[in-house]
């Protein structure tokens, strides 16, 4: 869309996220990439992973009380992962309303996962700016309801470098290899790019606001890459 933004379309975006922000210009910060001019979102993104793998962490702990650290962590995994914030993201038509530079444009960002993915993250950090820890809570748990009240500790919750490893050790291949290629930002505020790295294969990338959560990124797309719709 155009980055001049019109109030009618930011009220339609409230209208499907389900909240009415007080500050518009905090939701415009959410939805702005850095690829495009003025204040972009990748700080509103970091307090918005903070923020969510918090709501999420404690619904599961109160959800499942006899299920242990590990099973809870990669359910929380599984729920807080880039794909899943894209699908969410699609469900309020998020990509239509992000603002992006001309080059993202044209390569068609506004459709890319991590792109969108980010954008979630940002509008929970936006929100809970806009107003508190409650509101926000209520929010995402309500944007994960479904996931939430069907998701089941298991298997099925391994995280990407998890299944990744057991994939490769399963066919008597080398371990994966996760380099830091690139830290930006301040201390505070760090975005992590790693490359991931197997013997035969080309390596891919991933972004993130933390190491792990960057290498995670990473690992899904080497899976992609060697299983393509098997993920």
């Amino acid at each position: 869309m155009s980055n001049k933004m019109k109030e009618t379309e930011l009220k339609r975006l409230e209208r499907r996220i389900g909240y009415k922000f007080n500050n518009f210009a905090l939701l415009k910060q959410a939805l702005t990439h850095r690829s495009a001019l003025g204040a972009h979102n990748e700080r509103l993104e970091f307090l918005g992973d903070s923020i969510l793998s918090f709501v999420i962490s404690t619904d599961l702990y109160l959800r499942f009380p006899k299920v242990n650290e590990g099973d809870l962590s990669r359910m929380r995994a599984t729920l807080v992962c880039g794909k899943m914030l894209a699908e969410i993201g699609r469900e309020f038509e998020l990509g239509d309303s992000l603002i992006l530079g001309p080059g993202e444009l044209k390569s068609g960002g506004f459709r890319r996962d991590s792109i969108i993915a980010d954008g979630v993250e940002s509008i929970i950090g936006a929100v809970f700016l806009d107003s508190d820890i409650n509101s926000v809570d209520r929010l995402v748990l309500a944007w994960f309801n479904s996931r939430l009240t069907t998701i089941e500790p298991g298997i099925g919750q391994k995280d990407p470098k998890t299944r990744l490893q057991e994939h490769l050790q399963s066919r008597k291949q080398g371990l994966p290899l996760y380099e830091v290629l690139e830290i930006r930002g301040e201390a505070h505020n760090q975005r992590f790019t790693m490359s991931c790295i197997i013997d035969g294969i080309e390596a891919v990338q991933g972004q993130g606001t933390s190491r792990r959560k960057a290498e995670q990124i990473a690992a899904e797309k080497m899976l992609v890459a060697l299983l393509g719709n098997k993920v």
